[in-house]
C-alpha cells in the first residue's frame, strides 16, 4: 500500500516508521528543511520537501497512485485542504485527517474526509469516563449513516433501573446492543433483559438523539417528540 503522510512532526514520523516496518511504501511531505533532513537521516529517502496542501506538490509525490493520504499537521485547515485536494483532484480512495478542535469533526465529514482523528476527543472521552457528571461517552461515528455508538453508565437513581428493555422508551432509531455489568462481564441483551444500576450500556443512536438517549437512560425525562 502506498501511503502519503502530510506533516513530518512527531506523529507523522512515528507513524511512518511503523508503516515502513509493516512493509508499506511511505512518503512524508514536510515543509521544514531541517525536519526533512532528520527524517531522511533516520528513515531514509522517504521524505519530500514541500507543501502538502498544494496540488503541484501532491502531483510530484505521485498522489494519483496513492492508496491513502494522511494529513497530520498541527493546523486543521491545512489538513482539510490536503485531504480534499488528494480526494477530489487525485481520487485517492482513503483520506485521514488529524483534527485539533473536536468541533471541526462534523464539517470535515460533510466535506468528504473519510476519517478524522482527534487526540483531544480521545483524551476527553477518557476523562469523561471517570466523571459521573458525564454519563454518556461517544465511542464511534458510523460514517455516512448519521448514527453513532455511545456508552451510557446507568446511575443508581435512574428510573430505568429494574426495568426490562422492552419497557423503556428510547429515542427513535436507538438500539441497546451490549450491556457490561458491574462485574465486568459483557452480555448481549434481549427485550427481557433488566437494566441494573452501574450497568454500562452500549447503544446505537442517531447523532441528534444523543441527548434524548442520555435522558432516557439516566433519569431525566425525555422529550415526547423524540420518543417512539
Amino acid at each position: 500500500m502506498y501511503i502519503i503522510i502530510v506533516g513530518g512532526g512527531k506523529i507523522g514520523y512515528y507513524l511512518a516508521r511503523q508503516l515502513l516496518e509493516d512493509q508499506h511504501e511511505v512518503l512524508i511531505i514536510e515543509q521544514d528543511p531541517e525536519k526533512c533532513a532528520q527524517i531522511a537521516e533516520d528513515l531514509g529517502e522517504v521524505v519530500m520537501l514541500g507543501d502538502g496542501c498544494e496540488a503541484a506538490t501532491l502531483e510530484r509525490a505521485g498522489t494519483a497512485r496513492a492508496d491513502m493520504v494522511i494529513a497530520l499537521t498541527g493546523d486543521d485547515e491545512d489538513n482539510l485542504v490536503a485531504c480534499q485536494v488528494a480526494k477530489h483532484k487525485f481520487t485517492v480512495p482513503h483520506t485521514v485527517a488529524r483534527i485539533n478542535n473536536p468541533k471541526n469533526e462534523r464539517i470535515f465529514k460533510k466535506l468528504g474526509i473519510d476519517a478524522t482523528i482527534s487526540s483531544t476527543a480521545v483524551i476527553l472521552a477518557h476523562v469523561e469516563q471517570e466523571l459521573p457528571s458525564h454519563p454518556l461517552i461517544p465511542l464511534m461515528t458510523l460514517r455516512g449513516s448519521g448514527l453513532e455508538i455511545v456508552e451510557v453508565k446507568i446511575p443508581p437513581d435512574a428510573f430505568v433501573v429494574g426495568k426490562k428493555i422492552k419497557d423503556i422508551l428510547l429515542p427513535q432509531q436507538s438500539l441497546i446492543t451490549l450491556i457490561i455489568g458491574e462485574d465486568g462481564q459483557p452480555r448481549l441483551p434481549t427485550s427481557d433483559t433488566v437494566i441494573q444500576a452501574g450497568d454500562e450500556v452500549v447503544a446505537v443512536t442517531m447523532l441528534e438523539s444523543e441527548e434524548a438517549l442520555r435522558s432516557a437512560l439516566t433519569g431525566a425525562p425525555a422529550s415526547p417528540k423524540t420518543l417512539r
